[in-house]
């Protein structure tokens, strides 16, 4: 069964984004691999009212509109589902993750279909999955006080089960974008292929 890769890009950017390339690059490390690919760039909707009713109806209750109020987030979830591993392309904006990676976020994190609470605490339920984050930014460096975008992706990866997370960064591409590409480069290339 060939390795499956659910490819996520976020950047608003088609041409000349980092990110893209970055994630292009990790995929070519695969190149067996099954990739479904996901362009968070073409939008999302934000969970709303509707949403959040339908999704706190037990399942067998829910009605037509509630089912279809859900269908994208089941769709969603069943891409995560179906991947061995995860490419998830994050540009800093303004310090935290993109809108629109936010938006897959909120869609995907569900109570009792991706986590459940326990007595312990919660437990995610995407297990046995990898995620390789390619990051990007003008002048916040990964994890530093001010990049409020990588621990927090790491821990909602982590709340639904995925916890096997590497990043490959190319930070503050404002200062010396060449060799902070090529940094990144080799980054990609060190990246192991087992998971």
């Amino acid at each position: 069964m060939p390795h499956s890769i659910l490819r996520l890009d976020a950047s608003a950017r088609r041409d000349g984004s980092v990110t893209r390339d970055l994630t292009g690059r990790i995929l070519a490390r695969f190149p067996q691999a099954d990739v479904t690919t996901r362009d968070l760039a073409d939008g999302l909707p934000l969970i709303d009212a509707s949403w959040v009713a339908a999704n706190f109806t037990p399942e067998a209750d829910r009605d037509a509109a509630q089912r279809a109020a859900l269908a994208l987030s089941d769709t969603l979830i069943a891409e995560v589902r179906a991947a061995d591993t995860l490419v998830i392309g994050l540009p800093i904006y303004n310090f935290g993750v993109p809108a629109t990676l936010k938006a897959w976020i909120d869609l995907i994190a569900r109570a009792g279909v991706t986590f459940r609470y326990t007595e312990a605490g919660p437990q995610g339920l995407l297990t046995g999955k990898r995620a390789i984050v390619a990051v990007a930014s003008g002048g916040t460096e990964t994890g530093s006080p001010m990049d409020f975008a990588t621990g927090y992706l790491r821990h909602m990866l982590g709340f639904v089960g995925i916890t096997d997370v590497s990043f490959v960064s190319a930070d503050r591409l404002a200062l010396d974008p060449e060799a902070t590409v090529k940094s990144a480069h080799d980054q990609v290339a060190a990246l192991p292929l087992a998971a």
